[in-house]
């Protein structure tokens, strides 16, 4: 096992904890606010990440904003949790239906940095069975109102460590956190 691994969950949230519109929209990612204090704008995928881990229904999202705006996980290994058949359009995806202890044992046998990058249900379950490590919150100067939550109710208290804040220049603030176990 790869000692150094790290397991972060990592959602792009308005200020209210919403991940998307009820539509799905993503145009609230475009921020117009300008915080002069702030630093340039975040890459959208740090290098540093090795693997990625989805639940279906944001590979599925993911997919359809593809065609408008390119698949933002570029070659890097992408697991997405489904039973269902889903559509294979690039190598780098692989899906996987067994237990998530099973598969983040495996992945910290070949990755040192896994990004959680979506879904409630998977984050629940992430956070339930104690498997991740640290959060990175990426919160934009918005407040959506109705929309899909970022956390569903997860029945744990996890205290945190904030590691670090970032302000960019576009008004978004980034938390990092690790949970303290």
């Amino acid at each position: 096992m790869n000692r150094d691994s790290k397991i972060t969950i990592h959602m792009v949230s308005s200020l209210d904890g919403k991940i998307a519109k009820p539509d799905n929209s993503i145009e609230w990612f475009e921020t117009t606010d300008n915080y002069e204090k702030g630093v340039t704008e975040p890459e959208s995928m740090p290098a540093s990440v090795d693997c990625y881990v989805m639940g279906s229904k944001t590979y599925e999202l993911a997919l359809s904003l593809s065609k408008n705006y390119g698949w933002p996980y570029g070659d890097t290994p992408t697991y997405v949790l489904t039973k269902r058949t889903l559509p294979v359009e690039r190598a780098s995806v692989k899906f996987y239906h067994d237990s998530l202890e099973k598969l983040f044992e495996d992945l910290k046998e070949n990755y040192s940095a896994i990004w959680i990058v979506g879904g409630a249900a998977l984050t629940k379950s992430v956070l339930e069975a104690k498997l991740a490590d640290e959060f990175s919150i990426m919160i934009l100067p918005v407040f959506l109102g109705e929309g899909l939550p970022f956390f569903e109710q997860v029945k744990a208290e996890f205290p945190l460590h904030l590691k670090q804040v970032n302000a960019y220049k576009n008004g978004m603030v980034e938390l990092s956190y690790q949970i303290n176990r």
